[in-house]
């Protein structure tokens, strides 16, 4: 599994690490996590009804996620969210750790990627390090320098 803090260094993006207290959801990262600053986000990992896609949707942590509107954008009838066992075969982490960083060991490319244009709209971006006991606030530019680097398939819009 690679080094997500080599990575970053790797290419030259930025980021500052706060520790905390392992934080489940977002409103447990709220009371915990609420003096950090950047754009917080809420990561969600989904499958269709076939278990034959899947998808990554970050999304700003003050948003609901729709499934049904977000199964009608990519052209599925059905969204739900996929097991840990999904969530560690495909993205190599745990429940609570979801986070766009994951992408790195997703090797095939397999995982789509849905990003709220919302967070794009702020300078900086919080995201778990691959752990939930951590918050990473990298810069916006450093996100989509993540993001291409990837080379998963990325789609923003507004959610």
């Amino acid at each position: 599994m690679p080094n997500i803090y080599s990575l970053l260094e790797s290419l030259s993006i930025p980021f500052t690490r706060y520790n905390h207290p392992a934080v489940f959801t977002v409103d447990e990262s709220e009371k915990i996590c609420k003096d950090i600053p950047g754009a917080k986000t809420k990561n969600l990992f989904l499958r269709n009804r076939a278990g034959d896609k899947h998808w990554l949707v970050v999304i700003a942590a003050e948003k609901r996620a729709d499934l049904k509107k977000l199964a009608a954008l990519v052209g599925e009838t059905k969204l739900s969210f996929a097991s840990p066992e999904r969530l560690m075969k495909y993205l190599g982490i745990t429940p609570g750790s979801v986070t766009f960083l994951a992408l790195i060991n997703d090797v095939h490319h397999a995982v789509n990627v849905i990003v709220d244009e919302d967070i794009m709209k702020h300078e900086a971006i919080q995201t778990h390090p691959l752990t939930n006991t951590a918050t990473l606030v990298i810069p916006r530019a450093g996100v989509k320098k993540f993001l291409a680097y990837c080379e998963n398939t990325i789609t923003f819009i507004t959610l």
